[in-house]
Parts: C-alpha cells; sequence; structure tokens
C-alpha cells in the first residue's frame, strides 16, 4: 500500500495466511501470558491481533511501549489458534518479526480501551482520545455516510448544492445572533447565520430552481441534550414554483431514504408520512412533537364533566377550565402506588392532582363512586374502557394542560412499556398558528416564522385576529424529536410589510433588516417553499444517543465552551484597539 502499510488492521482473512505484511497503527491493548504476548493493533478500519514470543528481540522491543503509542509491525499472517468471531480479521493473527515506534504515548488521562466512566469534561477535554473509542469513531463515521446519502438524495431528485455567506446581517428575529465585529467598518458588527434563510429565498429570486446545501448554522442559545450550543448543521432545501406538498414529496423521499438505509433493523414510517394539524397534535399529544411510538391519545373530557357528580372537576369546568383524559390499558389492576405517582407529579406541576376510574377485578375504583349507573356507562363507552382499563383525568387552565397532559401521556407510556422502541415513527405537523401572543406583555408575536406565507394572504392579515391565522408551515418529526421546519415563503413585499407591521415592526425595520430580500422580492419573486431538516438530530437517532455531543466532532460543552481549545478566550488589547472595541465587565 505505502511505506508504512501493506494491508489496514481491519483488512486480513483467512485467505492471507502465509503472506508477509506491515500494518501500522496504535496500541490498543496489550496481553503478556507468560510465553507469549498478544497486541491488539487498532487503526481507522479495525483491529489485528500481533503475537510476540516473550523472549524475542521485538518483544525486548515493545515489552515497555505504552498503549496508545503508534507503532509499525512487519510480520507473517498465521491462522489463529483460538478464533475470535468477533471480530473480522478474528480467524488470523501476525507474528511479528519487527518492530517500528513511530511515537510513544504518555500515561493516558482517560482510557481508550473499553468504555470509561469519566466525566464529560474530561471526555470533552481529550476529545482526540475519545474519538479513538469504538463508539465514538463509528458515530462519527455513521454521521459521514448520512451526509453522504443526503447529498446523493438530493442530487437525484435535480437539486444543486450551492454554498452561502458566513459573514451576513444580524437579524431581530428568531435565537440570539453571534456577532463579528467589523475592523473596517468601526462600530459595526456582521452576524453568524442562523440559518441561510434569506440567502436561499434569494437564490430563488435569482433563478436558480432547486437548492440545497449542507449548512452550518449559528446560535447564541443555551444548551439542552438534543441541542449542541453555539453551532450545528443542517440539510437546508429550497425550491421554486412549489407547494407544501412539493416539499413533503422531497423530504419523504430523501429523510424517508436517509431512515430506511441506517435503521439497523428497527422498522419505518413510509411515505406519505401522516400529517397532523397543529391544534390537533396540542390536544391529542399534549405536544407539537409528538412521540408517534406511544399508541396513547389524550382526549377531552371537559363535557363529560358538566354535573358529572365528581364536584371538583365539574368546579374546574365552571371555572373555565378543561378537563383531559389518557386512557391507560390494562392497568385496571395496578396497585394504590401507581395512580398516587401520577397524583404526586400533578401536584407537583402545580395542578393540584390527578383523578382516576380503575375497572378493576375487585369493582371500579378511583372516583367512580361519584358516578350513578348512567354516568358510569357513559365513561366506558366514551373513553371504550374494558374491564380491566384505567382512564386519568386532569384539569387546567387551557394554555397549560394540555402540555401537562402531554407529559403525562408519555409517563403513562413509559410506566406501562407501552412504546414501540423498535421503530423511527415520522409525521408532518401543519396548519401553525402564524402569530403568539407573548404571556408577559400581551403583544403579538411571530410563532414559528417571520417569512412563511399566512393561509389566507393579505386579506387574512387585513380582517382576521392575527391569533387566529394560521400559516403554511411545517414541521418533520421524529419519536417526539423536531427534525426539521419549512414554509411556504411570503414572496409578496406587501403582505409581509403587513406581517411585520402586525408584530410591532414599521416598514423601515424591514427594509433595514431585510433589505437585501424585499428590494429582491420587488423585481420578480417565484412562490417557493422549502425546509430543513438537522443533521446532528437526524444522527443522534439513528445511533439512539441520549446526548447530541456523542454524534459531533469537537462539540462544545454544556457552558458552550471548547474545553480541547480553551475557547472563548481573552484576546490582546492590540486585537481590540483594532476592531475599535472597549472590554467593560
Amino acid at each position: 500500500m505505502n511505506d508504512y502499510r501493506t494491508h489496514t488492521c481491519g483488512q486480513l482473512r483467512a485467505s492471507d495466511v502465509g503472506t508477509k505484511v506491515k500494518l501500522a497503527g496504535w496500541i490498543h491493548r496489550k496481553r503478556n501470558l507468560g510465553s507469549l504476548c498478544f497486541i491488539d493493533l487498532r487503526d481507522h478500519y479495525g483491529i489485528t491481533q500481533c503475537v510476540f514470543d516473550s523472549g524475542s528481540e521485538v518483544f525486548e522491543k515493545i515489552k515497555d511501549v505504552r498503549v496508545e503509542s503508534v507503532v509499525g509491525f512487519d510480520g507473517t499472517v498465521v491462522a489463529r489458534e483460538s478464533v475470535n468471531k468477533n471480530m473480522p480479521t478474528g480467524d488470523i493473527e501476525i507474528k511479528v518479526e519487527s518492530v517500528t515506534i513511530y511515537s510513544e504515548a504518555d500515561v493516558l488521562p482517560i482510557q481508550v480501551f473499553g468504555e470509561g466512566d469519566e466525566p464529560e469534561e474530561m471526555r470533552l477535554k481529550y476529545r482526540f482520545l475519545d474519538l479513538r473509542r469504538e463508539r465514538i469513531h463509528s458515530n462519527i463515521m455513521l454521521r459521514s455516510k448520512v451526509i453522504s446519502k443526503m447529498r446523493e438524495l438530493m442530487v437525484e431528485q435535480g437539486f444543486t448544492e450551492y454554498q452561502t455567506p458566513i459573514l451576513t446581517a444580524s437579524s431581530p428575529e428568531g435565537a440570539r445572533d453571534f456577532l463579528v465585529p467589523s475592523r473596517i467598518n468601526p462600530g459595526k458588527f456582521y452576524a453568524l447565520p442562523q440559518a441561510p434563510q434569506q440567502f436561499k429565498q434569494l437564490l430563488m429570486v435569482s433563478g436558480f430552481d432547486r437548492y440545497f446545501q449542507i449548512a452550518p448554522c449559528f446560535r447564541d442559545e443555551d444548551p439542552r441534550a438534543d441541542r449542541s450550543p453555539g453551532e450545528f448543521y443542517q440539510l437546508d432545501m429550497e425550491m421554486s414554483f412549489a407547494t407544501q406538498e412539493d416539499v413533503f414529496k422531497v423530504i419523504e423521499h430523501t429523510m424517508g431514504g436517509i431512515f430506511n438505509t441506517f435503521a439497523n433493523g428497527k422498522t419505518v414510517s413510509q411515505a406519505p408520512f401522516e400529517r397532523i394539524p397543529f391544534k390537533e397534535a396540542m390536544l391529542k399529544y399534549g405536544s407539537d412533537k409528538p412521540d408517534l411510538r406511544n399508541p396513547l391519545i389524550i382526549q377531552d373530557a371537559t363535557e363529560f364533566f358538566h354535573d358529572s357528580g365528581f364536584g371538583v372537576y365539574d368546579g374546574k369546568v365552571a371555572n373555565g377550565e378543561q378537563i383531559r383524559a389518557i386512557k391507560a390499558p390494562n392497568a385496571g389492576n395496578k396497585p394504590r402506588s401507581f395512580f398516587d405517582k401520577f397524583d404526586a407529579c400533578a401536584k407537583e406541576e402545580g395542578f393540584g392532582g390527578m383523578a382516576y376510574v380503575a375497572l378493576s377485578d375487585n369493582g371500579a375504583k378511583g372516583i367512580a363512586k361519584f358516578f350513578n349507573e348512567e354516568k358510569m356507562a357513559q365513561l366506558q363507552q366514551m373513553f371504550g374502557l374494558q374491564n380491566g382499563d384505567a382512564v386519568f383525568f386532569m384539569g387546567g387552565n387551557p394554555k397549560q394542560i394540555n402540555k401537562f397532559a402531554g407529559k403525562i401521556r408519555n409517563k403513562i407510556g413509559e410506566e406501562l412499556d407501552l412504546f414501540d422502541n423498535n421503530s423511527f415513527k415520522l409525521c408532518w405537523v401543519v396548519d401553525f398558528p402564524f402569530y403568539e401572543e407573548n404571556e408577559e406583555t400581551g403583544a403579538v408575536e411571530f410563532s414559528h416564522n417571520p417569512f412563511s406565507m399566512p393561509q389566507g394572504g393579505l386579506d387574512a392579515l387585513n380582517n382576521k385576529n392575527p391569533l387566529d391565522i394560521l400559516a403554511y408551515q411545517y414541521d418533520l418529526v421524529c419519536n417526539g424529536v423536531e427534525l426539521a421546519s419549512g414554509a411556504v415563503r411570503n414572496h409578496v413585499p406587501e403582505i409581509m410589510y403587513r406581517a411585520f407591521e402586525i408584530a410591532g415592526y414599521d416598514n423601515s425595520v424591514v427594509d433595514n433588516k431585510f433589505g437585501g430580500m424585499i428590494s429582491a422580492f420587488k423585481y420578480g419573486a417565484p412562490p417557493h417553499a422549502g425546509c430543513a431538516p438537522g443533521v446532528d438530530r437526524t444522527v443522534m437517532l439513528l445511533l439512539d444517543e441520549p446526548i447530541i455531543r456523542d454524534v459531533i466532532l469537537f462539540p462544545l460543552n454544556g457552558k458552550a465552551q471548547d474545553l480541547m481549545m480553551q475557547a472563548p478566550n481573552t484576546v490582546t488589547e492590540q486585537q481590540l484597539k483594532e476592531l475599535h472595541i472597549k472590554i467593560d465587565l
């Protein structure tokens, strides 16, 4: 192959027995059995067992070299006496005849062999060692394959990859920007793009029909388990003369293809994915990111508690609160402690508690005693209760009860082991509200994306209550995780000015912050739509990794710090002077 190796450490097989070879890699593990010493040699491609006679010259040269040192071995391929069926190279080993030491390792701060229990801070500080571990190394390789497949599936649908700018203008909407001071323009700042939103729309105005990009995006947000601080990558796409359904077909082909290719035996929702209106999602699942692996459905039980006989919930309904119900199949014979657990959860969340009816082998339990025979029959019919089932009830403010019911739905699903954990359930959530009300100020704000087309266009903006206007906006959700957001774009200047006006921005703000785009729309803009599935979250789901940092090469920690490169860090006074900046802490 070259001067360092004739084969990789994952290449040799039984058919190579007798071949003279040269391997190079890292010492993964050493085992001294007295008369023989075994070293597992590892490179990017795999591991090969190498054997030394303990009294030989080559053993004397290697015996004190630490694991993770980089070495080269010359030798002959021989058949292993004890075959290791768990290794691709498990039929053979190398009888080493000469050793070259390329780089000796110091004592390791974290172990590479096996899965250590070091704190994450140590793993990130020594990320170059952490990346040598089999699981993390494999994760990154899958990520590369996913991105390659994304490109392949987009290109075969007629899309072309373009690169958009990294230095751009700050936006008044969305998350907090990362700002970059301009040396040449004192006192002014660039922003790193939260997404290539305006640029990809401008590409459509410029006559490029189908765009995509594996795009880096930058948002100064607090980290979460499924959100990396600082930067992330997405499959950004946009298409001209396209409807919402056109976008769905493209993304279903691409993302459906990704999940079908890399599902590793799990079942995958096939196109067309289910479409769930936002309002329905909030009622039935308690979330705009419904996890469809859980079969439980939330029902509106408000009407049932008009003079039901259970005064607590009858009173809630009379005071304008709403009641939600969740059927728990085969839970009727659970002990009292099972139901008390959910009651305590409701109290912790400030909902005062939860009621239930359980149809057990010993009769109806819970609040069933408050219902007459007719009401019990209505309850059983309304919720499809069979003997052995139970149903939970919870009540509260309409703005809060749905989300709480969503948490309880998932908790019941977990307690009863109802989740189909061997599947990827994909769906579209559609018909998002165009605006929402700020709970603190009462102001009308964009709820999703300010560049979306309101359903009903200008007429809806002029004549409807803003909070009743829906948008051509949609999210792709998989197993309770938002994978993508998208929209049919607002490409008409008059509609855009009016949409921003309702949200409290006058025309001058639109012209100043979105001048390039609004100006372009005045010279002929095609109807266009797009979407942007997240690369990091897709890989995280495919690998069933709970922490997004384990699918990213060099991630920041929970405080948005790069412990390995020691960033962010201070800069010199000279650098600040060149940028016309003074620091006042």
